[in-house]
């Protein structure tokens, strides 16, 4: 068989065991983790490929971040697909796959090792610790960027094989294009310099590199400014230098460990409640003489150091030292990284074992075999939100995330007093957690146990006076008890604090109706049907505030569009007959 045979059988091996292992995949659906933010609850994303949506794509920092290659690509999705979830989830494995294929081409074309670049792309492709990015369709952003990083590998090996201003050019563009899907290619420049080092033999080309550096350091800001605007960095206060420090030397092991045993695996890590002096003082030693012998080993075994510090400075923009979010580590975060342990590995396993031909493919064999089997089954954790949080739960008790998405999903299918139970349990793990004791105060009155329910309502606004979905809770609450001006207080903060909330300025609307406040809810009305144009509710009653206020032209024409976007509406036919009647007089 002719060496371009082979690579095509191994090309087909890799893309036929992927699509074996997440096939399953296409009977997934949508989870509320991220999902909703991303998808399921976005306008924008859910109109498909617009010249709105695309430039919304690009000068949004929504859900505290900007990343418009990926938000075009949900956009494409819908556009292509509607919101069904085995499409979007299958786009994610087909993506995954041309970065398998990616990778393993840059890895035989710059090392010549053909079996060992496949196993390499192997591992990549089918390791339990990958499962998050690749089953998550919120996680687009992982693959999307894996994709253009090992494309960006791609191009640079063509460069450095053949040099020019056009190929240059390319490698650059598809490096910025990478860090439009995730700034997680922040660190792309300095894996081109180790790989200058090995496999190009090229020396360390600092020069060449300058606008690689430049574009990193502007996505960088860009970022930084997104999830500063978007409330996605936690203060000092939340979690000191100090706690971050620590958890950074425990994860760095942590993700080793995973990578040779990954069992026990969750969606979401909380930060421990115990010390971690002691282990993160372990792992800080690990860290140093893991790093000293792949140092002393750079010249006999390049493919150590090169592997091993593309492990560690990859994970540097996750791995907490900023801290984004409330988990301490997270299996999506490896990978990209493991590429660098795993090249390590399997270069050094080959290597020791060069004359040990069967011993190797039994080794490769084996670890193969591991890795379809828990990936297998780890992809089936994701099949929905409620097996994915009774998986974390099992694996993490105090996992309070999982627990209170767990609640959300319960109480969507009116499993209410269950999800009191999770969310009872979630504020005791978590005092401070305030999305938990909202959602609680809200589910509670629903119950009718209105006194402790409005309790927690207002403890989680008093702890945390700028978190809008508290204050939307709350605001409903008081609908609800007949307390209109309260209610209008609570959705005037959430406006201010979300002004593209179109559901608090509907809501806003309603309380400052059932005041007589008509002008002012006209206004709020308005602005909610521009923010979300497709609400035929907020167009109806936007319509009902026009005809108390004898502006009968304008109500006709909110009735309209009410029947337009919802036919069987009979409320609003009922009016629009009644708006019409009552404009014939006035013009006979």
């Amino acid at each position: 068989m002719t060496k371009s045979a082979t690579t095509l059988w191994i090309c087909a091996l890799l893309l036929a065991c992927i699509f074996s292992v997440y096939g399953q995949v296409w009977a997934h659906d949508f989870i509320n983790y991220d999902d909703p933010v991303y998808v399921t609850d976005n306008p924008q994303v859910r109109g498909g490929l617009t010249w709105t949506g695309v430039s919304w794509a690009f000068t949004s920092f929504y859900g505290a971040n900007w990343f418009p290659v990926t938000w075009l690509s949900h956009m494409l999705d819908c556009q292509l697909f509607g919101v069904s979830s085995g499409w979007h989830h299958l786009i994610n494995v087909f993506i995954h796959a041309l970065a398998t294929l990616c990778l393993f081409g840059f890895l035989q074309r710059t090392t010549g090792a053909r079996w060992r670049s496949a196993f390499v792309a192997f591992v990549f492709a089918l390791h339990p610790l990958h499962v998050e990015s690749v089953a998550w369709i919120a996680e687009r952003k992982d693959v999307l960027s894996a994709l253009f990083w090992f494309l960006t590998l791609w191009a640079y090996a063509a460069y450095v094989a053949r040099p020019s201003r056009v190929r240059y050019v390319l490698t650059l563009f598809t490096f910025c294009v990478g860090l439009m899907a995730k700034p997680m290619l922040v660190t792309l420049p300095l894996a081109l310099l180790a790989l200058d080092y090995w496999p190009l033999n090229r020396g360390f080309l600092w020069l060449e590199k300058i606008p690689f550096f430049t574009a990193s350091i502007v996505s960088s800001v860009v970022t930084y400014i997104a999830h500063k605007q978007g409330g996605a960095v936690a203060s000092a206060q939340l979690v000191p230098l100090a706690t971050r420090i620590e958890n950074a030397l425990v994860s760095y092991v942590a993700y080793v460990s995973k990578t040779f045993w990954p069992t026990h695996l969750a969606v979401f890590y909380p930060y421990p409640t115990s010390s971690l002096l002691v282990p993160s003082v372990l792992a800080g030693i690990f860290m140093i003489v893991a790093s000293m012998l792949a140092v002393l080993w750079r010249r006999q075994r390049p493919y150590v150091a090169v592997g091993w510090f593309w492990y560690v400075v990859t994970l540097l923009p996750v791995i907490g030292f900023i801290q984004t979010g409330e988990q301490a580590r997270a299996d999506r975060y490896t990978y990209i990284p493991m590429v660098g342990l795993t090249m390590a590995l399997v270069w050094g396993i080959a290597e020791s074992l060069q004359s040990w031909r069967r011993l190797r493919v039994a080794i490769a064999s084996a670890v193969a075999a591991c890795c379809i089997v828990l990936t297998w089954v780890q992809v089936q954790y994701w099949k929905d939100s409620f097996s994915l949080y009774q998986h974390a739960i099992a694996v993490v008790p105090d996992n309070y995330i999982a627990r209170f998405n767990l609640a959300s999903a319960l109480a969507e299918q009116g499993r209410e007093g269950e999800a009191i139970e999770q969310l009872r349990e979630t504020v005791r793990i978590r005092p401070e957690y305030v999305a938990a004791r909202a959602e609680l105060g809200q589910l509670l009155v629903k119950q009718g146990q209105v006194d402790e329910g409005v309790r927690e309502l207002q403890t989680a606004v008093k702890m945390r006076p700028d978190d809008a979905d508290a204050h939307f809770r709350l605001g409903s609450v008081y609908g609800s008890l007949g307390r209109g001006a309260a209610a209008e207080q609570q959705f005037a903060e959430t406006a201010r604090l979300q002004p593209d909330n179109a559901d608090a300025h509907y809501n806003l609307g309603l309380a400052l109706a059932e005041q007589n406040k008509l002008p002012q809810a006209v206004d709020e009305f308005n602005e909610a049907v521009r923010l979300k144009p497709d609400d035929a509710e907020a167009h109806f009653n936007l319509g009902i505030a026009l005809v108390q206020l004898g502006q009968m032209n304008q109500a006709s024409a909110q009735f309209s569009e009410a029947l337009r976007l919802r036919p069987n509406f009979p409320q609003a036919k009922e009016a629009l007959e009644r708006a019409m009647s009552l404009q014939r007089p006035a013009t006979q």
